[in-house]
């Protein structure tokens, strides 16, 4: 049985994010409400603009630090489940600090405002990250929900601020995966709800949030955009690089389903499309006919590319509990440069 009904109320955390948005789209999509947490009125007009249609459905509260204490409790009372995706992904940091913060005390801050005002809530689901999940190997390595990268927070420790910005990202993650995980084993007795992580790679596909600018692009879509439209930095290593990823579209609908199927409770769960070089993603943009992108001509990149996949997932819990017929890299491409066509005048791409 799906453990929640149509029309229940979500709270979405930093509802203005890449992400978040797409999930507060598909909720109200599927008949529910949605309260959207902000850290400014300024940051909630697009969405009250782009949400019109849906009335009183959809409404905006501001939270202007989620590090503060209590920052959510207001904000979770009414509310039957929460979505937390609220959490900085930039590599612009000096202090570890600064990414573990707001990503620690954000998460157990949400959690510790449901235990205190959420009698009504069934479930918190919360947006991890498979950073959470992998150390990065120097070989080729399948890890699955079972591990965790202890390498990353080890490393930030010893170096604190000369550690690798990555490492810095890679580890806040971690840590605040642990104690979301942490609170909800030593509260649970006491609450009504049940904690469900998601946790993807790389999250391509194209933006619905506000852009105004090429900087305000955020930093997976970015990269996407720099290596496969503006060909930076073009050269054969970096398109050797693996990862993994997934489209943003099919992230949300895995926040959501996490809250419709009852044996996500309790689990965390990577949702991953597959592994990648970055050259098959410049084949995927050329192969393309029409061609979506007229702006400038798509880097070819080279023809002798060494496909090698560092990092891999297990995904048969992802197939079991969720179910989601995956947006494929062709999918992927085609949206995504059809987005970036659209907004490529406006944005000075």
């Amino acid at each position: 049985m799906p453990i929640i009904t149509s029309p229940s109320k979500v709270l979405v955390s930093g509802a203005n994010g890449y992400v978040a948005i797409w999930v507060v789209r598909t909720l109200l999509e599927r008949g529910h409400s949605v309260r959207g947490t902000v850290r400014s009125a300024s940051k909630g007009k697009y969405l009250e603009e782009y949400f019109k249609s849906y009335g009183d459905k959809f409404e905006l509260v501001v939270v202007e630090d989620i590090t503060t204490p209590g920052a959510f409790d207001e904000a979770v009372k009414g509310v039957d489940f929460i979505e937390h995706t609220a959490s900085p992904f930039h590599l612009d940091v000096d202090d570890p600090e600064e990414l573990y913060r707001p990503a620690i005390r954000g998460t157990v801050g949400i959690l510790e405002s449901a235990l205190k005002n959420g009698p009504s809530i069934k479930r918190i689901v919360v947006t991890s990250s498979c950073a959470s999940v992998m150390s990065p190997p120097s070989v080729p390595t399948k890890f699955s929900e079972k591990d965790w990268n202890e390498t990353s927070p080890r490393v930030v420790a010893e170096q604190g601020r000369a550690a690798a910005p990555i490492t810095k990202y890679l580890a806040s993650k971690t840590l605040a995966e642990k104690s979301a995980w942490e609170f909800y084993n030593k509260h649970k007795s006491e609450v009504s709800w049940d904690l469900a992580v998601i946790n993807p790679p790389f999250i391509f596909g194209p933006a619905i949030h506000e852009i105004p600018n090429l900087k305000a692009l955020n930093t997976s879509l970015k990269a996407w955009y720099e290596i496969v439209v503006k060909n930076v930095p073009g050269t054969k290593a970096s398109l050797e690089a693996s990862n993994a990823w997934i489209d943003v579209r099919d992230v949300a609908e895995a926040h959501v389903r996490a809250l419709e199927k009852e044996t996500a409770g309790g689990e965390r769960i990577i949702v991953s499309a597959g592994e990648y070089v970055w050259q098959e993603w410049l084949d995927a943009a050329n192969a393309l006919s029409p061609q979506p992108y007229t702006l400038k001509k798509l880097p070819d990149g080279y023809s002798d590319i060494k496909k090698v996949y560092f990092i891999q997932y297990a995904t048969t819990k992802q197939q079991q509990l969720l179910g989601i017929k995956l947006k494929t890299v062709e999918e992927t491409t085609r949206d995504s440069l059809v987005y970036f066509e659209e907004k490529g005048g406006r944005l000075h791409l």
